[in-house]
């Protein structure tokens, strides 16, 4: 790694269908961006954009480590497997992945031991979000340690909010995720009544987006609606683990969830239903299921 001091590099752990444009967009932008991942397909892409593929995690060399993975099981998993014993003090460990707040907060007590600093930074935008560089970034943490991951930040993301301390990012995540679930079912159930009313499903929807009901989901997912190509951005069964969060926050903050409540239940039938792997924008699925004769 010569010739880069080490303060200037950022790795990103996890080139899943977020975690890959982020490292794409931050190669291509100049940054010394070291890439770990289990399988080869998308390092090789990021390595053509110019990032430096890291076989072993013990390895990463970094002061600026983004993990963006599934949830808190993979994070401790890859942390057990040697990307702990990586990290110095001083280091930035930011949690891009939708994960319990409470977990977030024990691993920030964890990793203050060794004088490691913790964000939650998780995103909404999806794949598109972040093939563009135009995700939307929710930061839980301290205020100064965001400072210095700004910059990298503002080179894959347009909207990025300071919410509270460490675990913030991850309410406001669950907040995002609500909507999203309950706007994709709404469009689901929308859509589906159009069909067997015999409307053309173009312009029901030119309709629905033309007035009140348009919506960035709409405006993502359209495609996927009408075709019935559901090749996942954000699959159906990330979405139910986020809504279980939402209604976790719910009931440690003794806030009613009545509709996200109902459609996880939506979302849980999807998932128990083999759906799990397609797309969110599936659940039109379930509610095609459940309006056959």
């Amino acid at each position: 790694m010569e010739g880069v001091d080490r303060s200037s590099r950022v790795a990103v752990i996890g080139l899943g269908a977020i975690g890959s444009p982020i490292a794409v967009n931050l190669a291509k932008k100049g940054v010394h961006t070291q890439v770990w991942n289990r399988s080869d397909a998308p390092t090789l892409r990021a390595v053509q954009a110019g990032a430096h593929r890291i076989s072993a995690l013990a390895d990463i060399d970094a002061s600026i480590i983004l993990s963006v993975l599934p949830d808190m099981p993979q994070v401790q998993e890859v942390l057990d497997n040697g990307l702990l014993n990586a990290l110095n003090a001083g280091d930035i460990f930011v949690v891009m992945g939708t994960v319990s707040p409470v977990a977030v907060q024990k691993l920030g007590d964890q990793l203050a031991q060794r004088g490691v600093h913790l964000l939650d930074a998780p995103v909404s935008g999806g794949d598109v979000g972040a093939e563009n560089a135009t995700l939307s970034i929710m930061v839980g943490g301290d205020a100064q340690t965001l400072k210095k991951v700004m910059p990298t930040f503002e080179k894959i993301g347009t909207t990025i909010r300071h919410l509270g301390p460490l675990g913030a990012g991850e309410i406001a995540k669950a907040c995002n995720q609500i909507v999203v679930a309950v706007t994709l079912s709404a469009l689901a159930e929308a859509l589906t009544l159009g069909r067997k009313s015999g409307l053309d499903d173009a312009m029901l929807l030119d309709i629905l987006a033309g007035g009140l009901a348009g919506s960035q989901v709409l405006n993502v997912k359209r495609e996927k609606l009408e075709s019935g190509d559901f090749t996942p951005g954000g699959s159906a069964v990330f979405q139910l683990k986020d809504l279980k969060f939402a209604l976790e926050a719910g009931e440690q903050s003794g806030t009613a969830l009545p509709v996200t409540q109902e459609v996880a239940s939506l979302f849980t039938a999807l998932v128990d239903a083999g759906d799990g792997s397609l797309d969110h924008s599936a659940i039109i699925r379930e509610i095609e299921r459940r309006s056959q004769p």
